[in-house]
């Protein structure tokens, strides 16, 4: 047996085993006849698998060990895609066609790689004589006893729901809007970001924080010049916690990806670009039904802000101040390796730059000072970074942020007040954006509202089209 020192030369991946014991996941890939990578992911405390949700709990671990091999696949991106568990069946299998294509858009664009063609997942044949009962007849929900059949059913029982917590604004604007409703959830995270730790402890709720290992191995590969580049992490968080609801008895996944994440960032080659695909609206819908036709159709995943665009979400967080002192969207307090800020904002990366422009329009001038430890917008050296945000002689970032025109919207807003109108950027913007633009693509309101196709279940709906703040009890987002 000969070991792969580069996945690079590799003719196959492989799908080698997945397994579960004690609460730990072990996923097991592999190029060619290579050494094995291993992936861990631990789930805290976890109970017993009951008989009764062992079905489910084996689906949803198939999903997993499917989704999180995109982290292994890229070093080497060969042409076969080897399955040596259970093959998906046809649906999924275009699924994951469709989330290693779109998913990789980004880094298949920085490593100069058409991925086109050569993603095909093999799908198992379909089924022959008498019908063949499938996962999704696997009940989940642990004590509620919340059975799959063939739709969802009415419990009498509050739904238990997972939230999950990134450290930022979004999963922080989530959260309030789930607790102003009453609903049952826990505030959940991958990872061991101290940062995150930190959000989700403020939020009240029940905690659950769930440890990944990315395999040893993948660093080495980096480290001799495998390929390299962004990975679709919510899909993978995604599956994951598929996993933990099964396993803990959760009934809803509600995420907090608004529609601005369904945007491409570009076009290259004839095929668009989102950095945030995995956030979209195509992938959720895609998702929710593997989760519904594999694991059960009473186990739901959303969005609790597809809805909303970047900048009604800013609205909404600058409704309460419970979170200034904790939240970070700067994507370099997150890096699995590199260095980290030393404090929750570098004020460089284009994260900083959008949320400080977007919290701008809604937020009194010194509470944001006090949040980013200085004026951004004051700072004549990142007029680049703003122009790319507005699409303005640039492209969009490969980052988290909203569509152009939320950007533009927010700067003309910033300059028709006197607080911001003189800072060095918005000044600029007046002068040199502004005269190019038309000024009816510029209003604010249309953007803060709700708009575009959801899952929202129907009683939270209320809450996500919530009037602002001064049309709500003073203590609704407390």
């Amino acid at each position: 047996m000969t070991t792969a020192t580069d996945p690079r030369s590799a003719r196959a991946f492989r799908f080698v085993r997945r397994g579960h014991a004690d609460g730990v996941v072990e996923l097991t890939y592999a190029f060619d006849d290579g050494d094995e990578l291993v992936e861990r992911i631990v789930f805290p405390d976890a109970p017993a698998i009951d008989p009764a949700r062992a079905q489910a709990f084996d689906a949803a671990l198939d999903l997993l060990h499917f989704v999180a091999g995109v982290s292994y696949y890229k070093a080497g991106v060969p042409d076969e895609l080897r399955v040596e568990t259970r093959q998906p069946d046809a649906p999924t299998a275009a699924f994951l066609d469709a989330l290693y294509l779109h998913g990789l858009g980004e880094f298949a664009y920085h490593n100069k790689l058409d991925l086109r063609g050569r993603i095909r997942f093999p799908p198992q044949a379909p089924p022959t004589g008498a019908a063949v009962v499938g996962a999704a007849e696997a009940a989940i929900g642990g004590s509620k006893g919340i059975a799959a059949s063939a739709a969802p059913t009415e419990s009498t029982s509050p739904r238990r729901t997972l939230v999950p917590i990134g450290g930022g604004k979004d999963s922080l604007v989530s959260v309030e809007m789930l607790k102003a409703a009453g609903v049952d959830a826990t505030a959940v995270w991958v990872g061991n970001s101290p940062l995150i730790a930190a959000c989700a402890a403020r939020t009240g709720l029940p905690l659950l924080n769930i440890r990944r290992e990315l395999s040893p191995l993948l660093f080495e590969y980096n480290k001799q010049g495998a390929y390299n580049g962004h990975i679709p992490v919510t899909a993978i968080n995604s599956a994951i916690l598929a996993v933990a609801a099964v396993l803990y008895g959760y009934d809803e996944i509600a995420f907090s990806n608004e529609r601005s994440a369904s945007s491409a960032t570009l076009e290259y080659d004839g095929q668009p670009v989102n950095h945030q695909w995995s956030k979209g609206w195509e992938f959720e819908r895609g998702f929710h039904e593997r989760l519904h036709a594999l694991v059960s159709p009473a186990l739901d995943y959303y969005s609790l802000l597809r809805p909303l665009s970047e900048l009604a979400v800013a609205e909404r967080f600058a409704r309460t101040a419970r979170y200034d002192d904790v939240f970070s969207s700067c994507n370099r307090n997150f890096r699995i390796l590199g260095p980290k800020p030393a404090d929750r904002w570098c004020g460089q990366c284009p994260k900083c730059h959008f949320v400080f422009l977007a919290l701008s329009a809604f937020m009194p001038k010194p509470r944001l000072l006090a949040i980013f430890g200085r004026n951004l917008l004051d700072d004549e050296a990142l007029a680049p970074a703003f122009d790319a945000l507005m699409e303005y002689r640039d492209h969009k970032p490969f980052e988290c942020v909203g569509e152009g025109g939320e950007s533009r919207a927010a700067m003309h807003a910033l300059a028709q007040r006197a607080e911001w109108r003189e800072d060095a950027l918005v000044a600029r913007f007046a002068d040199e954006v502004l005269p190019q633009l038309d000024a009816a693509s510029l209003a604010l309101a249309p953007l803060l509202a709700p708009a575009g196709e959801t899952r929202i279940p129907a009683a939270l709906l209320p809450f996500v089209e919530g009037a602002r703040a001064e049309d709500r009890p003073t203590d609704a987002l407390r």
